[in-house]
Formats: C-alpha cells, sequence, structure tokens
C-alpha cells in the first residue's frame, strides 16, 4: 500500500477558529483533512464585515491570552510576525465611563493604575489592588497549566491530584464580584474589576471567582488587536493549513454526520446536495448544541443540551461614521447605574436591560485601515437576553415578552444618549453614514448559534471542568468536538488551546505521534553565575542559631525539672 492511499483522513465541519486550529494540527500531524463551512467565509464569529472602505470586526475585536496565540503558531513551525500577523498594543486598555460623569482608565502601566485606583480608595487601596492581582496570577496559572491545556474525560478528571489540591485556590465556588468585594471597598472599583465576566456571557453575581484570571491578562499582558482585524489571525492559520495540505470547501452545508450501520462510528459528513463524503475521524466546530440537535440522530443528550444554561446574546451596531469621534478611544465601556439588576434582566428576564452596560470599540482609533481617512468605524456592543424558546417564554409575563424590534430601537437610542452625556460627544446620529446590525436571530441563523447565545453555552461551576460536554462524543467513536460549547470554552483563545486538546486526543486514539510534543524553543547554553536562580533557605543563620538556642534552654530547664520532681517543680 503506497504512503498516499494509507494517509489518514479527517474532516472537520465548521471553519471557526476551533475548527481552522484543529485542521492545521492535524495537517501537520499527517492527517489528510478537508473542512465544511456553510458560509462563504472562514473564523464564524471572529470575521470582518465590510462597508464602503469601513472595515468592522463581527465579533472578537481585543486579543488576550497573547501566549497561546503564540504557542498555536509555534506548534505549526511559524510565528505570528512570519505569517504577517502584526500585534498593536491598545494603550490604555478601557476608558470606562459613569453616569455621574466620572470615567476611570485601566492599564498596564503601573503608575498610572496606582493613580486611577488612589483616586477612589487611598494608598490602601492600591496595596488591595495589587493583592487582587496577586489572586487573579494564581487563577491565571493554575488555569492555563490544569485546565486549558488538560483534557477533563470524565468525572474521574476533576480528581487528579495535580488539580485536586489547587481547586479550591480557583475559588469556584465563589463569584467574581464575592472576590472583588474581598480587595475593592467602593462600588465604582468592584464594577470596574468584574464587567469582565460579559467576555464569558455571564453575569459578575454569577460567574465563578476563576474568571478573574480575564482581568488579570488584561491589566498583566495588555489588550492587544491584530492589525487588518481579528480575521487576519484565523486568516493565517487557513493559509498554515493549506500549506500543510487541508483543503477548505466555502458555502457547502454539511446536513449530516454520517455513522456506521450500528450508528456507532463516525464514517463522514452527508452534504445538503445530498453528497457523502467519507474520513476516518470527524470534528465538529459548528455551535455544539445545534450539531446535537440537527446533525446528529435524536438522543437524550440532545434534549438535555438543550435545557443547559446557556450565555447571553447581543445587539451588535456597526455604524460608519462621516467623521472621527475624538471622545472615544479603542475600546470603552459604559456601565448602568442599576448595575445588579441590568444582569438580572439579561440573564433572569433574557430582555435588554431598562440601562443597559455596553461595550464600544473603535478599531480606526488604532488602526487607521480599519475606516477612510478623517472617519471611524465604530462597534457597539449591547449585552441582551438569547431568544426564547415556547417551553422558556411561557413562564414570562405578556408585557415582558421579547420584542426585538423594540429593543433594537430602544438599543440604538439609548447608546446614542449615553455617549453624548458621558463624553461630551455631540450629534453622533447625524455623523451616521451607514448601519448594520447584528440581532439574537441573525446570530442564529448565520452561525447557527441555539438560540442566538454568543458565547455558547454558560460557564457556571456545572458547565465547566468535566460537566463541560466532552471532546469526544460518549457514545460514537471517531466523533469529536472543538469551540465554544465544549471544554474547555469560549473565546478565541480557550477554543485555540481547545484544538491542541482534541488535535492531541484524536492522535492518541489512531497511536500517532503529536509533532510538536518534541519541539525544544531553541537550546539553552550554559547560564551565567549572575542569571542562575538562588532560592533563600527559609530561615537565616541567625534565626536558626535564635531557635537552637531557646531549644536547647527548653530542654535544660525541662531536664532541670524533672530532677527537681518529675514535673512539680517549676511546671507547677
Amino acid at each position: 500500500m503506497s504512503e498516499k492511499s494509507s494517509q489518514k483522513t479527517a474532516i472537520i465541519v465548521g471553519a471557526g477558529v476551533g475548527g481552522v486550529a484543529a485542521a492545521a494540527r492535524l495537517a501537520k500531524a499527517g492527517f489528510k483533512v478537508t473542512v465544511f463551512e456553510k458560509n462563504n467565509f472562514t473564523g464564524g464569529r471572529c470575521s470582518l464585515i465590510h462597508h464602503d472602505g469601513f472595515r468592522f470586526d463581527q465579533g472578537p475585536s481585543l486579543l488576550l491570552l497573547p501566549d497561546l496565540f503564540r504557542e498555536a503558531f509555534h506548534d505549526l513551525d511559524t510565528s505570528l510576525e512570519a505569517e504577517g500577523v502584526h500585534l498593536m498594543k491598545c494603550e490604555p486598555n478601557y476608558n470606562l465611563w459613569f453616569s455621574d460623569g466620572k470615567s476611570f482608565e485601566l492599564s498596564t502601566d503601573i503608575a498610572r493604575m496606582k493613580h486611577e485606583v488612589e483616586r477612589w480608595e487611598g494608598k490602601d487601596g492600591f496595596s488591595r489592588y495589587l493583592n487582587f492581582l496577586r489572586e487573579a496570577h494564581e487563577h491565571y496559572e493554575l488555569s492555563v497549566t490544569h485546565v486549558l491545556k488538560k483534557n477533563f474525560t470524565s468525572i474521574f478528571s476533576m480528581a487528579r491530584p495535580s488539580f485536586l489540591r489547587h481547586l479550591l485556590a480557583l475559588h469556584p465556588f465563589e463569584s467574581i464580584y464575592s472576590r472583588a468585594t474581598k480587595y475593592f471597598w467602593t462600588e465604582r472599583l468592584r464594577r470596574v474589576f468584574t464587567f469582565g465576566s460579559m467576555y464569558m456571557g455571564m453575569s459578575p453575581f454569577d460567574a465563578p471567582g476563576t474568571y478573574s484570571l480575564l482581568q488579570y491578562t488584561e491589566l498583566a499582558e495588555g489588550i492587544w488587536y491584530p492589525k487588518g482585524g481579528f480575521h487576519s489571525v484565523v486568516s493565517a492559520l487557513v493559509r498554515i493549513g493549506e500549506r500543510l495540505g487541508v483543503t477548505y470547501r466555502l458555502s457547502t452545508p454539511v446536513s449530516s454526520i454520517l455513522l456506521s450501520s450500528d450508528k456507532r462510528t463516525a464514517k463522514g459528513v452527508t452534504l445538503t446536495s445530498g453528497d457523502t463524503i467519507t474520513a476516518d475521524v470527524v470534528l465538529i466546530n459548528a455551535d455544539l448544541v445545534y450539531a446535537y440537535n440537527n446533525l446528529l440522530p435524536a438522543s437524550s443528550t440532545a434534549t438535555s443540551l438543550r435545557s443547559r444554561a446557556a450565555s447571553c446574546s447581543s445587539i451588535s451596531f456597526y455604524w460608519a461614521m462621516g467623521r472621527q469621534v475624538p471622545e472615544l478611544s479603542t475600546h470603552n465601556i459604559f456601565l448602568a447605574d442599576d448595575y445588579r439588576e441590568s444582569f438580572d434582566d439579561i440573564f433572569k428576564k433574557q430582555l435588554i436591560p431598562e440601562q443597559p452596560s455596553f461595550y464600544v470599540n473603535v478599531p480606526s482609533r488604532i488602526d487607521p485601515t480599519a475606516a477612510p481617512e478623517g472617519k471611524d468605524a465604530i462597534v457597539v456592543l449591547v449585552p441582551v437576553g438569547h431568544l426564547l424558546d415556547e417551553v422558556e417564554g411561557s413562564g414570562l409575563k405578556v408585557d415582558s415578552k421579547q420584542d426585538w424590534e423594540f429593543m433594537i430601537r430602544k438599543a440604538r437610542e439609548t447608546v446614542f444618549a449615553t455617549i453624548e452625556s458621558r463624553t461630551g460627544a455631540r450629534d453622533l446620529q447625524g455623523s451616521l453614514l451607514k448601519e448594520i446590525v447584528n440581532t439574537p436571530q441573525s446570530w442564529k441563523d448565520v452561525f447557527n448559534l441555539d438560540k442566538g447565545a454568543i458565547l455558547g453555552l454558560s460557564h457556571s461551576f456545572f458547565n465547566v471542568l468535566s460537566f463541560r460536554p466532552k471532546t469526544k462524543h460518549s457514545s460514537i467513536d471517531r466523533l469529536h468536538f472543538v469551540g465554544a460549547s465544549t471544554h474547555p470554552g469560549t473565546g478565541v483563545p480557550i477554543c485555540l488551546a481547545g484544538s491542541k486538546v482534541v488535535a492531541e486526543q484524536v492522535l492518541g486514539e489512531f497511536g500517532m505521534a503529536k509533532p510538536w510534543a518534541k519541539k525544544i524553543e531553541g537550546k539553552k547554553g550554559e547560564l551565567e553565575e549572575i542569571d542562575r536562580m538562588h532560592v533563600l533557605p527559609l530561615l537565616s543563620n541567625f534565626h536558626i542559631g535564635m531557635i537552637t538556642l531557646l531549644l536547647m534552654t527548653i530542654a535544660l530547664v525541662y531536664q532541670f525539672d524533672i530532677l527537681e520532681g518529675f514535673g512539680e517543680g517549676l511546671w507547677r
């Protein structure tokens, strides 16, 4: 048998970030990979919208955890720079705007943060901020090592001693907000350091405390933006995959997963055209809940997934402005006065809050190529509840039903009014040349997102680790999953980490070596003496001497006491 005929084949359904990264990894390991994508573009939500010289990031607009991106490219024998991906650091990270006219500037600049924190909580406040960073650093390092880079194939995976001994240090049973109250004593700063849970599609009052790691990576590693838009990262991964032999078939929807006669092994896919394509293994990068309910036979798992808590959705505006809006920086957050109530409206009522918190991104502020000269491209993300099915919606009062036309109009009016009142910007609506809108329904229709939930399943404690849907189907062999709703979770860097986890799982099943496991980051030479790490003893010679003297004194007294009457001397 020739080498070519014995080559293993893989099909990947969906060209989102996790799909294109997994495709490149499997191709590097020797698989012949074909990726099927329903849309005419790659990246899924991590894609671009263009209009008359304006460019908008449809989904993610800030790059976090840069080391996970570097690792992915390094494993593929290249680098971000070599692939033409130029990362630009956003400074400041954000401007946060409050209704009282005050603002807070988040930054990686420690001097700037000292000034900002001390404005509201004094000298002791900055000390508490440093303690917060220390805890968040621990959450970050433990999560990357023991969660993002490990698979949780069963409930027993959580019993690994290497993970279990760190579980309480991750604070999974406390909320982000609860942990923040221990370090920040004003409500203003508690909001400043907890709004990031929106990245997980969760309320800070429900998101596990572990996720302060998001604030940590922003404050310690910075927020980055790829020149040309976030999709430049995806495009680079696609190019790498194609060099390794990956075939991309865009505008080619899959109607079902092809199974063996006993329904216990994945054999390929059936396209909506009726064609069937076979492969040795199938990876699904489509929305997980959609896949179980539409691409696979009916099952109790498919039904239970639909009842699981989902993340929020969004009303996203993409505005082509006829002028620049200098009052806005690259990343801006506008926080509601009724902070907790606004999250309750989203996650408990599945509506738009009376006064929503929202995020405004101006990509043209850091990358002038995002808009024609003298103009701005603006993206506004207003978190709202996800779509309700008939069962979920039956419990709502008539006056609180989801009226999306009303909610879109309300969101638009609120955003314009809030930006103008808090920043001093004027006549934004009059400067608007073109508006494009994404709604929960369009998120569902274009990307097959169940309920239009933009971040997949929720990340509550019982939806993560061993409780999150697995990267391999429990009863169908050769069928795997990668993406936001499977382990390790949502977000571009997390899905990149997930692509490595699932690729290694596939290689393990076929008994194939991991081609990136043996790679060494350059041979390290002999360290100079000045660069050697010296761990100081816990106790100095002085302390050891004092303890020795104390112990000798106690021994002498004890001996004297025995001689004086076996315990009835000095001790009495």
